[in-house]
């Protein structure tokens, strides 16, 4: 009889023990209070149910704007971890913050004297856009951009967003994680404590995928009283997925968080047949409840990321009843690199008349 065979029992013995250590490893896994990789992009907004005590329970989706609006950033006290050669009426620093337990390092940047009586300075939180987050530096890239608005009377926060130069924590894409954006988040409850702010008056600047993060940020919380926004990937979530692909890989981002469309169509369909999933996670959908006034810029020529997004933007945010201004630079590039001084001379005029 195979029952009493020797190396049949030690079989079963050694399957037993494999599934205990599976299944209890698993429930320890999930008591840690740890997500698996996946679980960010692929809970229901609508029927995201997990079991307690007392029954089921419905949350919304991690990527959508009400999960959002759920969740606390308390940001921290700002620590500065080097000082930096200085422009040219402003101290520069590289300073750190806490989001989501994790350190993030940043570009900070404060006029020199005192600031105004009564009041303190504005704030620009400056979101830049994609960067290989391997190759990311803190004081590199988007130097005459951040320069603009020091020397114009700005404090000015530049998060280098998790997993980026030395800040802790993994890169997870800026679209099928909100990670970035609650670095952000907690970035602006960070600087809101700083000395010499001027916590009632902070704007927010984004390019590209800091466009991204700009437009969802203003849908979320009030602290923002404008924003500008330049080549920005601010389309829906639809339009993300059906009229706009990225040209370039992104081999430094985990292959999960580059697959994100694919898995958000496998979990919850596609737009066409499951539009309040789209819309619940599209900040386009809550413009009503936009913070401030928004300046964009696009060139028609940017291969990177299409005109339409801010002319659809500016359309939608009109249809809202929303303040917008949208300026078209034919011929221009990603960075609107022709119009440069135009430009950037538009956005600092917009952050004086409403931050100032």
């Amino acid at each position: 009889m195979q029952k009493n065979n020797p190396s049949t029992k030690s079989a079963y013995k050694l399957l037993a023990v494999i599934m205990f250590f599976i299944v209890g490893g698993s429930y320890l896994y999930k008591a840690s209070g740890k997500s698996f990789p996946f679980e960010d992009i692929t809970k229901n907004p609508i029927t995201n149910y997990q079991e307690n005590e007392g029954g089921l329970i419905n949350q919304p989706h991690s990527l959508s704007i009400e999960y959002m609006r759920s969740l606390s950033y308390p940001g921290s006290d700002i620590t500065i971890e080097q000082t930096l050669s200085p422009g040219s009426n402003y101290k520069r620093y590289i300073a750190s913050y806490k989001s989501d337990g994790l350190k993030i390092y940043g570009l900070l940047t404060v006029p020199n004297g005192n600031p105004p009586a009564g009041r303190g300075w504005p704030v620009i939180i400056f979101n830049h856009g994609y960067i290989p987050p391997a190759d990311y530096r803190t004081t590199e890239r988007y130097v005459a951009y951040t320069d603009a608005f020091s020397r114009n009377g700005y404090i000015l926060f530049r998060p280098d967003y998790r997993g980026h130069g030395n800040s802790e924590g993994d890169a997870t894409g800026g679209y099928g994680s909100n990670a970035y954006t609650i670095d952000v988040l907690n970035a602006v409850s960070s600087i809101k404590k700083y000395p010499g702010v001027d916590a009632d008056n902070i704007g927010m600047w984004g390019h590209s995928m800091g466009g991204h993060i700009t437009l969802r940020s203003m849908v979320v919380t009030n602290d923002i009283k404008a924003g500008v926004i330049w080549a920005g990937v601010i389309g829906s979530y639809g339009d993300l997925l059906n009229n706009w692909r990225r040209v370039r890989p992104t081999p430094s981002i985990p292959s999960y968080a580059r697959r994100w469309r694919q898995l958000l169509i496998d979990e919850f369909g596609a737009p066409e047949t499951n539009p309040a999933f789209w819309n619940s996670i599209s900040a386009n959908s809550y413009l009503t409840d936009i913070s401030g006034p928004l300046q964009l810029h696009h060139g028609t020529a940017d291969t990177s990321v299409p005109v339409e997004f801010s002319q659809k933007l500016n359309e939608q945010m009109e249809t809202a009843d929303k303040k917008v201004e949208l300026y078209i630079y034919e011929g221009d590039d990603h960075n609107i690199t022709s119009n440069f001084s135009t430009a950037i001379a538009r956005s600092v005029e917009f952050f004086n008349t409403h931050l100032k």
